[in-house]
């Protein structure tokens, strides 16, 4: 039997495998920082097995309340990600499973690899619609990459109403990148009517992966040095964090009409959104806006709901320094954060799948419900 995660967004550590009933693992902290959730590893050669794996630096997880209730993912063929019996006791999380087959992945939650992303980007391009914008480069030397979507034949960039998108500031959660996947792909349809009204009013300005250097390297939450970015945005450095610079920039020059960043919650069992509630700037018409936003949402895609979220003032002194609050007061505008579980939507659950990038996609191609919505009373 092996083990193994030198692989892009692998993250294992080893203790002991010598007998399959008793396999000891940890998780490797962020390379700078103490942060650790995100795991990712292959097992090789334990076909017919029953594998008990635990993973032993649990109780000292970022989020250690997430794991209660949570079910790890595997995979055979890296494409279907299926729950698998997965229980938190003593401060270790236990992953009970027999594979059926020779090799087996388990995961954190479906990855979203760096290749996946490229193609994601070389398929977007092959639309009209879609322009790809290099904005700079990671600590790392990755591209940050900027996808534009407009209508050529309709919408002036001067008159237009700019409409951004970013997802995986936090690089562990990776149903952020497979939401913008939906998204992306419902905005170069050119037999859905709504993208394309939409489009000849609209730009959207997209980025798939803010973090491509903490993807890779199978970071939970920060990037190649151990920076938050979502903690970066008051005021960002070339050194600590060039991605929030650049995409900071970019926000200037085009203006910010709209803004929704996409994360993953490790703890809250349900899809909602995070508004500027509790900034002490925001206004009322700009708060009714988001709340009218979510309720839309609510309405088109069960999977979502507007009950269950955070508690306004959450982030106290840190506010000003998160992507949703300092767009929010840049550019006086709805600026929110949409979170998914790691977990499932416990009051719509899938046995089998959890909450999972397919249910991730069509939440991203819902949200060109909401935003016609507040379009129409935009205008």
């Amino acid at each position: 039997m092996k083990i193994s995660s030198r692989f892009d967004a692998g993250n294992i550590e080893v203790i002991s495998a010598e007998t399959a009933s008793d396999i000891q693992l940890s998780i490797k902290p962020d390379n700078g920082s103490d942060f650790f959730q995100w795991f990712y590893f292959r097992v090789q050669g334990a076909s017919r097995q029953a594998l008990t794996m635990r993973i032993t630096n649990a109780a000292d997880a970022a989020y250690a309340e997430g794991w209660d209730g949570y079910q790890a993912v595997a995979s055979y063929d890296r494409q279907c990600w299926f729950r698998v019996p997965t229980q938190y006791e003593k401060g270790e999380l236990i992953i009970q499973h027999e594979p059926s087959q020779a090799s087996i992945y388990y995961a954190y939650f479906a990855p979203y690899s760096h290749e996946q992303h490229l193609d994601l980007v070389a398929r977007a391009q092959q639309s009209h619609r879609c322009q790809v914008i290099d904005l700079g480069n990671t600590i790392d030397g990755r591209d940050i990459e900027l996808l534009k979507l407009s209508s050529t034949a309709h919408c002036s960039t001067d008159q237009a109403i700019n409409i951004w998108v970013t997802a995986r500031q936090h690089p562990g959660e990776t149903m952020a990148e497979w939401l913008v996947e939906g998204l992306l792909e419902r905005l170069v349809d050119q037999h859905d009517a709504l993208s394309r009204q939409l489009l000849e009013r609209c730009v959207f300005w997209v980025v798939p992966n803010m973090n491509p250097d903490g993807s890779v390297r199978g970071h939970l939450r920060t990037n190649a040095v151990g920076t938050n970015l979502n903690r970066e945005w008051h005021d960002p450095t070339p050194e600590k964090s060039p991605e929030v610079l650049v995409v900071r920039e970019k926000m200037k020059e085009t203006g910010v009409d709209l803004y929704l960043d996409i994360h993953g919650d490790e703890t809250l069992p349900c899809n909602f959104i995070a508004g500027q509630a509790g900034s002490p700037l925001v206004s009322d018409d700009i708060l009714t806006a988001e709340r009218i936003f979510k309720e839309n949402l609510a309405r088109i895609n069960p999977d979502f709901q507007v009950e269950r979220g955070y508690e306004p003032g959450k982030f106290g002194q840190e506010t000003l320094t998160i992507a949703s609050f300092w767009v929010g007061e840049t550019f006086g505008c709805p600026a929110m954060t949409l979170e998914m579980p790691f977990k499932d939507y416990d009051k719509r659950p899938d046995l089998a799948y959890g909450w999972s990038p397919e249910r991730s996609k069509q939440l991203g191609k819902s949200l060109l419900h909401p935003i016609a919505e507040w379009l129409e009373k935009h205008a």
